[in-house]
């Protein structure tokens, strides 16, 4: 794989990442996605393919990142008054969003990356999430479960049926989050090590 330029934020290159990700989810959503080449992909963002292959090495890895903006939240999670409903609304729009169609084919993009990096970002998006509602859920006097239960008991089952079951009901979904938030014992793995220090 070639290796990727050193990169400084804002400028040109900001703005040749801002073109090629329009390009790309464009070419996603017009024709089949294996159909989608990077040659395409830089005429349609107006640049010539040697920059793509310079900045993200393949078109997997492209891919990837093109995902991992989509699956940076646009906006924080739903303050309701309560870490539970909180914690609630968030995992409902979470399994919808990462259920549809769109969510598994970046679930996918994100996943057949070599570098893990667009993953742990993925995760880092998450815990932020999290962390949010427990920090609100604090300020108002409420116990609230530790991130990596949350994690844990609720995202992680939630991606692996997507991944390999049926797609997480609703109902499903809410059993999930009754069972960290009422704090039943339940035997744990450790977060992995590469989920550790995102980025």
């Amino acid at each position: 794989m070639a290796a990727k330029e050193n990169l400084r934020p804002g400028g040109r290159s900001a703005r040749v990442q801002a073109s090629v990700h329009k390009a790309a989810q464009a070419l996603l959503k017009s024709m089949e996605r294996a159909e989608v080449t990077i040659p395409l992909i830089a005429a349609e963002a107006g640049v010539t393919p040697s920059t793509i292959y310079r900045r993200w090495g393949d078109l997997q890895e492209l891919l990837a990142d093109v995902a991992v903006e989509r699956l940076r939240p646009d906006m924080q999670p739903v303050d309701t008054g309560s870490g539970r409903d909180d914690l609630e609304a968030w995992a409902d729009q979470y399994a919808e969003e990462m259920s549809s169609g769109i969510g598994r084919e970046m679930i996918r993009d994100v996943l057949a990356a070599q570098d893990n990096a667009n993953a742990c970002m993925c995760y880092a998006f998450t815990r932020q999430q999290i962390e949010l509602i427990g920090k609100r859920a604090q300020s108002r006097g409420e116990n609230f479960p530790p991130v990596d239960a949350v994690v844990d008991r609720v995202v992680a089952p939630i991606i692996y049926r997507i991944l390999f079951g049926d797609e997480p009901t609703g109902d499903y979904v809410r059993d999930l989050v009754a069972g960290v938030m009422s704090g039943e014992s339940v035997a744990t793995l450790p977060p992995l090590a590469s989920a550790r220090k995102p980025g």
